[in-house]
């Protein structure tokens, strides 16, 4: 029979005796047998039993109808885990906007350099290399100027203002 998923040859004989095994141990035992039964008849261990009962379950549709109008779908119910929360969002905005208050505080010349060796406008960190060819210094100078401003944000006045954000 044709599946969704293309099973190997060998893997589709392993299922079909792991069928069979299974079905004589229910009419011997007058009960679903447990995978350690079926992996004692088939002489492998349990885990294996367990891999081959994974793979040969069915495929199930994300469309398939669910609840007694059938009005939704399997996927409706499977949560989208790329998707930021609403809450996730409001902390994000308000850590933004927390970070560039505390980064005002600082001199025009070690915000910028924060901003672009963080990406904090664009989101792409630029090497002290990069930073230094900007201000026409060297990756020394913009290492201490760096340095500097950071230890002006640990101190307590700034970073009580960020510590909220912390989890």
């Amino acid at each position: 029979q044709a599946r969704t998923i293309r099973i190997p040859v060998h893997m589709v004989e392993t299922i079909n005796k792991l069928t069979r095994v299974s079905r004589i141990l229910l009419q011997e035992n007058g009960r679903e047998p447990t995978p350690e039964e079926i992996a004692a008849a088939m002489e492998v261990d349990v885990a294996r039993v367990r891999e081959i009962q994974k793979i040969a379950q069915d495929p199930v549709s994300l469309e398939t109808p669910i609840g007694e109008e059938e009005d939704s779908h399997l996927g409706d119910f499977i949560e989208d885990d790329k998707t930021q929360t609403p809450s996730d969002s409001v902390s994000f905005i308000m850590l933004k906007e927390q970070l560039l208050s505390v980064l005002d505080t600082l001199t025009p010349r070690e915000e910028k350099v924060l901003r672009l060796r963080y990406g904090i406008d664009d989101g792409k960190p630029r090497t002290l290399e990069e930073v230094g060819k900007e201000f026409n210094v060297t990756r020394e100078r913009i290492r201490q100027i760096e340095a500097k401003a950071l230890r002006k944000l640990r101190h307590p006045s700034r970073s009580r203002r960020l510590k909220d954000f912390l989890e």
